[in-house]
Protein backbone atom coordinates (compact mmCIF):
# COMPACT_ATOMS: atom_id res chain seq x y z
CA UNK A 1 0.00 0.00 0.00
CA UNK A 2 1.40 3.48 -0.87
CA UNK A 3 0.95 7.07 0.67
CA UNK A 4 2.50 9.87 0.53
CA UNK A 5 2.78 9.69 4.32
CA UNK A 6 2.61 6.95 6.95
CA UNK A 7 2.50 7.50 10.41
CA UNK A 8 3.62 4.70 12.90
CA UNK A 9 1.68 5.59 16.17
CA UNK A 10 -1.73 7.53 16.99
CA UNK A 11 -1.22 9.11 20.06
CA UNK A 12 -1.29 12.49 19.78
CA UNK A 13 1.64 13.83 18.18
CA UNK A 14 1.04 11.24 15.11
CA UNK A 15 -2.53 12.45 15.10
CA UNK A 16 -1.93 15.86 15.27
CA UNK A 17 0.92 15.77 12.54
CA UNK A 18 -1.94 13.83 10.22
CA UNK A 19 -4.30 16.56 10.79
CA UNK A 20 -1.69 19.31 9.99
CA UNK A 21 -0.80 17.59 6.66
CA UNK A 22 -4.44 17.44 5.60
CA UNK A 23 -5.03 21.04 6.16
CA UNK A 24 -2.07 21.71 4.35
CA UNK A 25 -3.38 20.11 1.51
CA UNK A 26 -6.37 17.39 1.19
CA UNK A 27 -4.47 15.61 -1.67
CA UNK A 28 -1.87 14.42 0.51
CA UNK A 29 -2.27 10.90 1.35
CA UNK A 30 -1.94 9.85 5.08
CA UNK A 31 -1.96 6.68 6.68
CA UNK A 32 -1.77 6.21 10.46
CA UNK A 33 -1.19 2.60 11.72
CA UNK A 34 -1.71 2.02 15.59
CA UNK A 35 -0.98 -1.26 17.25
CA UNK A 36 -3.43 -0.57 20.12
CA UNK A 37 -7.24 -2.07 19.68
CA UNK A 38 -8.20 1.46 19.12
CA UNK A 39 -7.11 4.70 19.06
CA UNK A 40 -6.59 5.63 22.50
CA UNK A 41 -6.25 2.12 23.92
CA UNK A 42 -2.23 2.55 25.31
CA UNK A 43 -2.34 6.06 26.44
CA UNK A 44 -2.39 6.18 29.80
CA UNK A 45 -1.41 10.25 30.39
CA UNK A 46 -3.87 12.09 32.90
CA UNK A 47 -2.46 14.99 31.56
CA UNK A 48 -2.98 19.18 31.35
CA UNK A 49 -2.69 20.89 28.37
CA UNK A 50 -1.72 23.86 27.33
CA UNK A 51 -4.62 24.79 24.94
CA UNK A 52 -1.96 27.15 22.91
CA UNK A 53 -0.70 24.17 20.30
CA UNK A 54 -4.17 22.94 20.24
CA UNK A 55 -5.52 26.20 19.10
CA UNK A 56 -3.88 26.68 16.21
CA UNK A 57 -4.26 23.33 15.08
CA UNK A 58 -7.92 23.41 15.59
CA UNK A 59 -8.77 26.81 16.18
CA UNK A 60 -12.67 26.37 16.25
CA UNK A 61 -12.18 23.28 18.95
CA UNK A 62 -14.81 25.45 21.24
CA UNK A 63 -17.74 24.69 18.33
CA UNK A 64 -17.09 21.03 18.68
CA UNK A 65 -17.42 18.30 20.83
CA UNK A 66 -13.99 18.06 22.35
CA UNK A 67 -13.47 16.28 25.70
CA UNK A 68 -11.88 19.45 26.46
CA UNK A 69 -13.96 20.54 29.15
CA UNK A 70 -12.65 20.97 32.31
CA UNK A 71 -10.57 24.32 33.12
CA UNK A 72 -8.49 24.29 36.02
CA UNK A 73 -9.95 26.47 38.83
CA UNK A 74 -7.27 25.77 41.70
CA UNK A 75 -3.84 24.40 42.24
CA UNK A 76 -1.64 23.60 44.80
CA UNK A 77 1.93 22.36 45.16
CA UNK A 78 3.06 20.65 47.97
CA UNK A 79 6.36 19.62 49.61
CA UNK A 80 5.31 16.07 51.83
CA UNK A 81 6.87 14.93 55.08
CA UNK A 82 6.28 11.31 56.34
CA UNK A 83 3.28 12.98 58.35
CA UNK A 84 2.83 16.69 57.22
CA UNK A 85 2.30 18.87 53.80
CA UNK A 86 4.49 22.12 53.27
CA UNK A 87 2.13 24.10 50.55
CA UNK A 88 4.66 25.81 48.00
CA UNK A 89 3.26 29.58 47.33
CA UNK A 90 2.80 29.96 43.72
CA UNK A 91 5.33 32.67 42.61
CA UNK A 92 8.11 30.79 43.70
CA UNK A 93 6.84 28.05 40.93
CA UNK A 94 8.29 27.57 37.58
CA UNK A 95 6.48 29.04 34.46
CA UNK A 96 5.73 25.68 33.69
CA UNK A 97 4.03 24.57 36.70
CA UNK A 98 1.77 27.38 36.33
CA UNK A 99 -1.64 26.30 35.43
CA UNK A 100 -3.77 29.16 34.84
CA UNK A 101 -6.58 29.03 31.69
CA UNK A 102 -4.97 25.57 30.96
CA UNK A 103 -7.17 22.34 31.12
CA UNK A 104 -7.25 18.77 32.88
CA UNK A 105 -8.00 16.19 30.28
CA UNK A 106 -8.06 12.43 29.24
CA UNK A 107 -5.76 12.06 27.06
CA UNK A 108 -6.76 8.75 26.34
CA UNK A 109 -10.33 10.81 24.99
CA UNK A 110 -8.67 13.13 23.07
CA UNK A 111 -6.74 10.99 20.57
CA UNK A 112 -10.30 9.01 20.21
CA UNK A 113 -11.68 12.62 19.19
CA UNK A 114 -8.70 13.72 16.85
CA UNK A 115 -8.50 10.21 15.43
CA UNK A 116 -12.12 10.75 13.83
CA UNK A 117 -11.87 14.44 13.32
CA UNK A 118 -8.69 13.00 11.30
CA UNK A 119 -10.36 11.00 9.56
CA UNK A 120 -13.13 13.06 8.56
CA UNK A 121 -9.98 14.80 7.05
CA UNK A 122 -9.52 11.77 4.54
CA UNK A 123 -6.96 9.54 6.79
CA UNK A 124 -6.71 6.26 7.07
CA UNK A 125 -6.60 5.02 10.30
CA UNK A 126 -5.48 1.16 10.97
CA UNK A 127 -5.58 -0.04 14.72
CA UNK A 128 -4.42 -3.05 15.87
CA UNK A 129 -1.30 -2.79 13.24
CA UNK A 130 1.97 -3.42 14.53
CA UNK A 131 4.87 -1.82 12.79
CA UNK A 132 7.43 -4.32 12.82
CA UNK A 133 9.86 -3.41 10.45
CA UNK A 134 11.55 -0.53 8.35
CA UNK A 135 11.70 -0.91 4.82
CA UNK A 136 14.95 1.08 3.40
CA UNK A 137 15.99 1.48 -0.14
CA UNK A 138 19.62 0.53 -1.68
CA UNK A 139 20.88 4.08 -0.24
CA UNK A 140 19.34 3.50 2.77
CA UNK A 141 16.46 5.70 2.53
CA UNK A 142 13.21 5.01 4.61
CA UNK A 143 10.95 4.00 2.42
CA UNK A 144 8.18 2.74 5.05
CA UNK A 145 7.23 0.11 7.10
CA UNK A 146 6.16 -3.55 7.49
CA UNK A 147 3.50 -4.41 9.82
CA UNK A 148 3.56 -8.05 11.82
CA UNK A 149 2.10 -11.19 11.03
CA UNK A 150 -1.58 -11.95 12.64
CA UNK A 151 -3.48 -15.15 13.31
CA UNK A 152 -0.38 -16.91 13.95
CA UNK A 153 -0.53 -19.54 16.75
CA UNK A 154 2.05 -20.11 19.76
CA UNK A 155 3.35 -22.50 18.16
CA UNK A 156 4.42 -20.49 14.70
CA UNK A 157 2.13 -22.27 12.77
CA UNK A 158 -1.17 -19.99 10.57
CA UNK A 159 -4.49 -20.43 11.82
CA UNK A 160 -7.48 -19.53 9.97
CA UNK A 161 -7.63 -16.34 11.12
CA UNK A 162 -4.34 -15.91 9.64
CA UNK A 163 -3.03 -12.26 7.96
CA UNK A 164 0.28 -11.97 5.77
CA UNK A 165 2.45 -8.82 6.65
CA UNK A 166 1.71 -5.73 4.57
CA UNK A 167 4.35 -3.50 3.36
CA UNK A 168 3.16 0.26 3.54
CA UNK A 169 5.09 2.28 1.80
CA UNK A 170 5.67 6.16 1.81
CA UNK A 171 7.42 9.29 0.93
CA UNK A 172 8.08 10.42 4.17
CA UNK A 173 7.61 7.99 7.50
CA UNK A 174 7.11 9.75 10.81
CA UNK A 175 7.39 7.61 13.91
CA UNK A 176 5.51 8.98 16.51
CA UNK A 177 5.56 4.95 18.85
CA UNK A 178 5.81 6.81 22.29
CA UNK A 179 8.97 6.92 24.53
CA UNK A 180 11.68 4.03 22.89
CA UNK A 181 9.93 2.52 20.45
CA UNK A 182 11.57 -0.19 19.35
CA UNK A 183 12.32 1.37 15.81
CA UNK A 184 12.89 4.75 16.78
CA UNK A 185 15.40 3.38 18.76
CA UNK A 186 16.96 1.63 15.66
CA UNK A 187 16.50 4.57 13.65
CA UNK A 188 18.49 6.76 16.57
CA UNK A 189 21.59 4.00 16.12
CA UNK A 190 21.07 3.88 11.95
CA UNK A 191 21.35 7.54 11.37
CA UNK A 192 23.00 8.60 14.41
CA UNK A 193 20.55 10.70 15.78
CA UNK A 194 22.28 11.76 18.88
CA UNK A 195 25.20 13.77 19.40
CA UNK A 196 27.85 12.82 21.22
CA UNK A 197 27.02 14.90 24.01
CA UNK A 198 23.55 14.77 24.62
CA UNK A 199 21.31 11.70 26.39
CA UNK A 200 18.20 10.72 27.55
CA UNK A 201 17.08 10.27 30.87
CA UNK A 202 13.90 8.18 32.01
CA UNK A 203 11.19 8.06 34.33
CA UNK A 204 8.34 5.40 35.37
CA UNK A 205 4.72 7.15 35.64
CA UNK A 206 1.76 4.88 37.43
CA UNK A 207 -1.22 6.33 37.20
CA UNK A 208 -4.81 5.39 38.32
CA UNK A 209 -8.25 6.58 37.66
CA UNK A 210 -10.02 7.08 41.31
CA UNK A 211 -14.43 7.54 41.93
CA UNK A 212 -14.10 10.62 44.49
CA UNK A 213 -16.57 12.50 46.13
CA UNK A 214 -16.76 16.26 45.05
CA UNK A 215 -16.69 17.60 48.58
CA UNK A 216 -12.82 15.90 48.85
CA UNK A 217 -11.78 17.38 45.83
CA UNK A 218 -13.28 19.91 43.84
CA UNK A 219 -13.83 19.60 39.92
CA UNK A 220 -10.86 21.29 38.12
CA UNK A 221 -8.30 21.00 41.45
CA UNK A 222 -4.68 20.30 40.49
CA UNK A 223 -2.14 19.02 42.96
CA UNK A 224 1.57 18.25 42.81
CA UNK A 225 3.73 17.20 45.38
CA UNK A 226 7.84 16.53 45.76
CA UNK A 227 9.10 15.31 48.80
CA UNK A 228 8.52 11.96 51.08
CA UNK A 229 8.60 9.10 50.27
CA UNK A 230 11.07 9.50 48.29
CA UNK A 231 14.47 10.30 49.47
CA UNK A 232 17.28 12.94 48.23
CA UNK A 233 19.11 10.10 45.76
CA UNK A 234 15.61 9.41 43.65
CA UNK A 235 13.66 12.34 42.35
CA UNK A 236 10.28 12.20 41.62
CA UNK A 237 6.27 13.34 42.66
CA UNK A 238 3.12 12.99 42.48
CA UNK A 239 0.32 14.58 40.57
CA UNK A 240 -3.71 14.62 41.41
CA UNK A 241 -6.04 15.74 38.98
CA UNK A 242 -9.82 16.23 39.51
CA UNK A 243 -10.88 15.45 35.81
CA UNK A 244 -15.01 15.17 36.38
CA UNK A 245 -17.20 15.75 38.91
CA UNK A 246 -16.64 12.22 40.34
CA UNK A 247 -13.39 11.05 38.71
CA UNK A 248 -9.86 11.63 39.50
CA UNK A 249 -6.56 11.01 38.17
CA UNK A 250 -3.60 10.33 40.25
CA UNK A 251 -0.39 9.28 39.66
CA UNK A 252 3.32 8.78 40.84
CA UNK A 253 6.41 9.51 39.08
CA UNK A 254 10.16 8.16 39.91
CA UNK A 255 12.93 8.31 37.66
CA UNK A 256 14.94 5.10 36.81
CA UNK A 257 18.24 6.39 37.74
CA UNK A 258 17.44 5.83 41.52
CA UNK A 259 20.42 4.34 43.13
CA UNK A 260 18.95 1.88 45.38
CA UNK A 261 18.32 -1.76 43.72
CA UNK A 262 15.69 -2.32 46.40
CA UNK A 263 13.12 0.68 45.65
CA UNK A 264 9.93 -0.19 43.74
CA UNK A 265 7.71 2.75 42.35
CA UNK A 266 5.04 1.15 42.88
CA UNK A 267 5.59 0.34 46.24
CA UNK A 268 6.09 4.02 47.04
CA UNK A 269 2.98 5.25 44.95
CA UNK A 270 1.48 2.99 47.46
CA UNK A 271 3.20 4.89 50.47
CA UNK A 272 2.15 7.80 48.60
CA UNK A 273 -1.35 7.43 49.46
CA UNK A 274 -1.22 6.40 52.56
CA UNK A 275 0.25 9.71 53.84
CA UNK A 276 -2.60 10.86 55.90
CA UNK A 277 -2.63 14.42 53.97
CA UNK A 278 -3.30 12.37 50.71
CA UNK A 279 -5.30 9.40 52.06
CA UNK A 280 -8.18 12.86 52.96
CA UNK A 281 -8.96 12.90 49.04
CA UNK A 282 -9.03 8.95 48.68
CA UNK A 283 -11.68 8.59 51.71
CA UNK A 284 -14.25 6.64 50.77
CA UNK A 285 -13.51 6.40 46.69
CA UNK A 286 -13.05 3.89 44.47
CA UNK A 287 -10.03 2.77 42.49
CA UNK A 288 -11.71 2.00 38.76
CA UNK A 289 -8.13 1.53 36.71
CA UNK A 290 -4.29 1.43 36.50
CA UNK A 291 -1.68 1.68 34.13
CA UNK A 292 1.78 2.24 33.58
CA UNK A 293 4.07 4.23 31.03
CA UNK A 294 7.93 4.92 30.51
CA UNK A 295 8.39 8.83 30.36
CA UNK A 296 10.73 10.72 28.81
CA UNK A 297 12.47 12.98 31.00
CA UNK A 298 15.42 14.88 29.89
CA UNK A 299 14.18 17.72 28.84
CA UNK A 300 15.09 19.86 25.25
CA UNK A 301 19.01 19.58 25.94
CA UNK A 302 17.67 15.74 25.37
CA UNK A 303 16.09 15.80 22.00
CA UNK A 304 17.29 13.82 19.24
CA UNK A 305 17.70 15.52 15.88
CA UNK A 306 14.51 14.96 14.39
CA UNK A 307 14.90 14.12 10.62
CA UNK A 308 16.51 11.69 8.45
CA UNK A 309 16.51 10.38 5.05
CA UNK A 310 12.96 9.68 3.96
CA UNK A 311 11.26 10.38 7.73
CA UNK A 312 11.58 12.00 10.96
CA UNK A 313 10.72 11.68 14.62
CA UNK A 314 7.75 13.27 16.64
CA UNK A 315 6.32 13.47 19.85
CA UNK A 316 7.98 11.02 22.62
CA UNK A 317 10.04 9.17 20.19
CA UNK A 318 11.92 12.00 19.57
CA UNK A 319 11.66 13.35 23.46
CA UNK A 320 9.25 16.06 23.17
CA UNK A 321 7.02 15.57 26.38
CA UNK A 322 6.93 18.53 28.74
CA UNK A 323 7.00 16.54 31.91
CA UNK A 324 5.65 19.23 33.78
CA UNK A 325 2.71 18.93 32.35
CA UNK A 326 2.24 15.39 31.85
Amino acid sequence: MNYDVVIVGAGPAGLAAAIKLKQLSSEISVCIIEKGSEVGAHILSGAILEIGSFEELIPNWKELNTPIKTEVQKENFFFLTKKHKINLPHFILPKDMKNDNNYIISLGNLCKWMAEYAEKLGVDIFPGFTAKEIIYDENEKVLGVLTGEKGVTKDGEKSNLYEPKIALKANQTFFAEGCRGHLGKKLIDKFNLYESNKFQTYAIGIKELWEINDDNLPLGTVIHSIGWPLYNKAYGGSFMYKLTNNIASIGFVVGLDYKNPYLSPYQEFQNFKSHPKISEYLKNGTRVSYGARALNEGGYQSLTKLSFPGGAMLGCEAGTLNVLKN
